[in-house]
């Protein structure tokens, strides 16, 4: 259904003392003229769909717990989005999505969005931010408001959206997204758009998304450390679905699991809608811990073997008779020696399975029935690790595949695996003109003044 409510946007960040080394303002303009296919899903299955894009260029920020991103780009009339300047380093001071070390995330999140800037060649003043911090939380609402037999106006729409903004509210969090899922119209359910209907009763479902309100704030403070804006913030499992499913997938029934570093999320997508979103403090970085533990040996090594030659669904019973070498830690210097690969097998598959298993433990207990039902699509890069989809399948009990950012031209080919979904998600929510899911925005004059801004943004965040 639609989001009736307009998307105000935070800016005039405050900067603080201390901002660490500038960001390099390129001068003149530059974009890319790659002209190859969008990547991600096969021709067949990844043919862009009609959308209207905002005329200017966008920027957007992924702040992740293993990697920070920046992307700039704009929407094509074919379609497609073209990427003009993308930047992208190992995240540090970020952990389990949240911002742990002010100093330490700023240098990164300059040198991204400087890469991008150059390689686009002009700066950027404002971005569009994932949110993963906060334990964000989502909330089905009922809310009614009379009418009194009278056509239904826009501000109809803002009160009764308001009033479940309102119930949703608690001390202490922000709120993020207001998505009405549906609309009643007197015993008329299931109106798409109500205004213009007369009626005596107007009812709504309302899906709320909530974070902590000094998590923003301190999400804030680091952007204009950084000299940059916050224009806009996006649930992190929204934009992953948006960049890895369709039109198509989202009716009928769709559930996306973004395996990233630090956090597992998910978002449930069912008629259109975007029905539920939960995150789990699980992620691929929780197997690289137990690999080095399980083994005696170093984080960078832990990684190297679960990258190479790591298996989540192989298991001593199932040996391929493939030797691996590890490298042990020791006092004075490291050994080698050599052990299954199964055994390796053997650490990655009860965090995998314990992975999934409070995966399907959420969507049980989110009360959702049917709408949980459907394909399973994996995302972020702990999905890429061989073996998941295979364990995914078997605990969920349904059909799974792996999703890849669909209809992105532009994007370097290191940055179109599924790590990257949830920042060309972003790109594709900044670039359009109607806010996906069909969002109805309100045009209003926003408040003055950074505090009045920062309130506004808190309290009437949709």
């Amino acid at each position: 259904m639609n989001d009736l409510v307009e998307t105000p946007s935070t800016s005039g960040a405050l900067a603080l003392i201390g901002k660490g080394p500038e960001r390099r303002r390129p001068t003149g303009r530059g974009e890319s003229d790659d002209s190859s296919r969008p990547l991600g899903l096969p021709p067949s299955e990844s043919r862009p769909q009609a959308r209207a894009w905002r005329r200017e260029v966008v920027g957007v920020l992924d702040i992740g717990s293993t990697k920070i991103t920046c992307l700039i780009g704009k929407g094509e009339p074919d379609g497609t989005l073209r990427v003009l300047g993308c930047g992208w380093l190992r995240s540090n001071g970020v952990k389990n999505g949240a911002v742990v070390d002010l100093r330490a995330a700023e240098a990164i999140i300059r040198h991204v969005v400087g890469n991008a800037e150059r390689e686009f060649g002009r700066s950027l003043d404002k971005v569009v931010v994932n949110l993963s911090s906060g334990q964000p939380e989502s909330r089905l609402f009922n809310v009614h408001w009379p009418v009194g037999g009278r056509e239904i106006t826009d501000a109809d729409i803002r009160r009764i959206v308001t009033e479940g903004r309102m119930k949703a509210q608690s001390e202490g969090r922000a709120v993020i997204h207001t998505l009405p899922l549906d609309f009643a119209v007197d015993e008329t359910d299931g109106v798409t758009d109500p205004r213009g209907h007369l009626c005596d009763q107007l009812r709504a479902r309302l899906h709320v998304i909530d974070s902590a309100s000094t998590a923003l704030r301190t999400l804030d403070s680091l952007l204009g450390r950084a000299e940059l804006k916050l224009d806009a913030l996006v649930s992190a499992p929204l934009a992953s679905g948006l960049a890895v499913t369709d039109a198509d997938q989202r009716m009928i029934g769709t559930t996306v699991v973004d395996m990233g570093g630090g956090t597992t999320s998910l978002a449930v997508f069912a008629e259109g809608q975007l029905v539920h979103t939960a995150q789990i403090g699980v992620g691929g970085e929780h197997v690289t811990r137990d690999i080095a533990r399980g083994l005696g040996t170093s984080s960078d090594n832990a990684e190297r073997l679960k990258t190479m030659h790591g298996h989540a669904d192989l298991s001593g019973d199932s040996d391929d008779g493939v030797s691996i070498r590890i490298e042990r830690a020791g006092v004075d210097a490291p050994s080698f020696e050599l052990m299954p690969r199964a055994a390796l097998g053997d650490i990655i598959r009860p965090r995998i399975e314990e992975t999934f298993e409070l995966v399907r433990d959420r969507l049980d207990g989110a009360g959702l029935g049917r709408l949980a039902g459907g394909r399973v699509v994996l995302t972020g890069g702990a999905s890429l690790l061989d073996g998941v989809g295979s364990v995914a399948a078997r605990v969920l009990n349904r059909p799974v595949r792996l999703g890849k950012p669909m209809n992105v031209v532009g994007l370097p080919a290191e940055c179109a695996a599924a790590t990257f979904a949830t920042t060309a998600g972003l790109l594709a929510w900044a670039a359009s003109v109607e806010r996906p899911f069909g969002d109805i925005e309100f045009t209003e004059e926003r408040p003055a003044g950074f505090m009045n801004r920062l309130v506004s943004f808190i309290r009437d965040r949709v």
